[in-house]
């Protein structure tokens, strides 16, 4: 059997039926829940995707750039550690030198002092480079050649430069 439908009842179906209708047009361009909602996900992986490839590419830029940098920094301690080096050895060079003339004048002096017709304490001996200066008094000409012998004489000595005086008479 069928029920008759109250006036009442039948406007509630019409008006129903035509919030459907006008749903079902979309006239409005709106969008349902779940439209939206997939429409939102979309956007939010395509703008996860922007940030993780930005991110990427700032990774690799930083990896970059500190590799560069400590390439650099290694290249730079290279060269500042051989430089310090070669002062190191330059300056040893120059001590070692400095040591060598002043125990070589030491020796000529010594050697002359050992000579009974020089007088060592009034010859002023000076090394360079091994190369000895002898300046004072000589007595007589075989005393200035035995000087410049004595000198020679002295391990480390490249040249003597015999400045000597013999004194006349």
């Amino acid at each position: 059997m069928i029920t008759p439908i109250s006036d009442r009842n039948r406007l509630a179906l019409l008006l129903a039926g035509g919030v459907l209708v006008l749903a079902a047009c979309d006239k409005g361009g709106n969008q349902t829940a779940g439209e939206k909602l997939d429409s939102a996900i979309a956007k939010t992986e395509q703008a996860g995707d922007e940030a993780k490839a930005k991110a990427e590419r700032l990774a690799r830029e930083a990896v970059q750039k500190a590799e560069s940098s400590s390439a650099s920094a290694e290249s730079t301690i290279k060269r500042e550690t051989q430089e310090a080096a070669d002062a190191a050895r330059t300056a040893s060079a120059s001590v070692a030198a400095t040591v060598d003339d002043a125990a070589i004048t030491a020796a000529v002096s010594a050697g002359l002092a050992k000579d009974p017709d020089l007088n060592a304490t009034r010859i002023d001996v000076d090394t360079k480079g091994g190369t000895v200066m002898l300046k004072g008094p000589a007595p007589n000409a075989a005393a200035k050649i035995r000087a410049t012998e004595i000198a020679k004489a002295v391990k480390g000595v490249g040249a003597v430069d015999n400045q000597l005086q013999v004194k006349t008479m």
